[in-house]
């Protein structure tokens, strides 16, 4: 069975997606404006998990953390997020085998994210089973999902951005064969998983980014307008990517990738814009958009830059009886994750905007000054061209 359309097109909407109505008064056809999103990696440690639990109702509850952050996150037309632990059910977990209480799906959902991407080297941390409810519960609570599927389903996914389709192409790295085996995460991949995951080998690069291509061609064929990569990728705590993630974005871009989002090394990496020679079609390659929501800080790493994030926004017009992308807008907005206590632990994903100084975590925390300290270093890693 092929996976759900996420977000059912507004009624009355055309069925086939490219499929343009006739303007019956001869009027040039306006071209679509539409702004996709992506955000870095949703974790949840055990501090996280037992800070949002209530011992009274006894349930769990995140909407919280994310209370600044929802309206960029609801603004936008589509909405991605790199969910990097699974919901098996049971007691939650931490690292190193996360499994994260139900509500956190909720909680996602609340603060305006259409879709989880799947493909992490964590997808696996409660087997394969751990996967199968993830998908289960993330549909349940209304979430499409990427990277990973039910067994028979394609290989991408496609869901809506206002009225237009796009196909979702989603991969993970697997980390180095052990006697000719495939890991993930250092430790063998299932037969069963196989089927269920899209995953990619440094040691197979050729043939797997022939794979990654194939699945691009086949999005378009189903009728995806726009093409929109996740890679979980790179090297963790580096704030610069490496030739490979270079490799791999500039064949993908080269493939019809209109835009390619990053994410792994748990620290933001920069921003670059690749131009088509020949078509000047344009690819934003987000090398990696750090952490959103986690315990990893200075406190607990003594690593500041696994506090920073970003949210990573493009904005494109699309005339859809042609296929053309014209006003390509890459932008980021910074972020810093404040963790602080008034009687109980709090964790607030703070964005370094305008309202930054009135922000009320940061008032009640009393840590504007590292926020501040966060945005002097995402400026200089990403260029003020791209904050805005």
């Amino acid at each position: 069975m092929l996976p759900p359309v996420a977000s059912a097109p507004p009624e009355g909407q055309r069925e086939q997606a490219g499929e343009i109505d006739a303007i019956s008064d001869g009027a040039p056809e306006e071209p679509e404006r539409i702004t996709i999103l992506c955000v870095g990696d949703v974790m949840a440690h055990s501090t996280q998990y037992k800070a949002q639990y209530d011992s009274k109702t006894k349930v769990y509850n995140f909407d919280d953390n994310f209370q600044f952050v929802a309206p960029y996150i609801t603004e936008a037309d589509l909405a991605l997020c790199n969910l990097e632990t699974v919901f098996a059910g049971g007691k939650p977990q931490g690292y190193p085998a996360f499994n994260a209480p139900d509500e956190l799906a909720d909680s996602l959902k609340n603060a305006g994210f259409d879709v989880a991407l799947l493909s992490n080297n964590h997808i696996l941390d409660q087997g394969v089973k751990g996967l199968q409810r993830t998908l289960s519960i993330a549909h349940k609570v209304g979430l499409e999902t990427a990277g990973a599927h039910e067994k028979g389903s394609r290989s991408f996914s496609l869901v809506y951005a206002g009225d237009i389709r796009v196909g979702l192409v989603s991969y993970t790295y697997e980390t180095p064969s052990i006697g000719g085996r495939r890991t993930l995460n250092g430790n063998y991949i299932p037969e069963s998983a196989f089927p269920l995951l899209n995953s990619f080998s440094y040691e197979n690069l050729d043939a797997d980014l022939e794979e990654i291509r194939t699945s691009i061609k086949d999005a378009r064929e189903a009728g995806a307008e726009i093409i929109v990569c996740y890679f979980h990728w790179g090297s963790e705590y580096q704030r610069s990517q490496g030739k490979e993630q270079e490799r791999i974005a500039d064949e993908i871009a080269s493939a019809g990738a209109d835009i390619i989002f990053g994410s792994h090394p748990h620290v933001v990496q920069p921003v670059t814009l690749l131009t088509d020679e020949l078509t000047g079609r344009k690819t934003a390659v987000f090398f990696s958009m750090g952490n959103f929501i986690s315990n990893q800080r200075a406190e607990t790493l003594d690593n500041k830059y696994t506090e920073q994030g970003v949210i990573a926004r493009v904005s494109l017009s699309l005339t859809r009886s042609t296929g053309e992308i014209s006003d390509y807008d890459a932008s980021v907005v910074p972020l810093w994750v404040d963790r602080y206590t008034d009687g109980r632990t709090r964790y607030a994903i703070v964005p370094l905007d305008e309202d930054m100084e009135t922000n009320p975590a940061l008032k009640a925390s009393g840590h504007l000054d590292r926020a501040r300290g966060a945005l002097a270093d995402l400026t200089s890693l990403i260029g003020e061209e791209y904050m805005h």
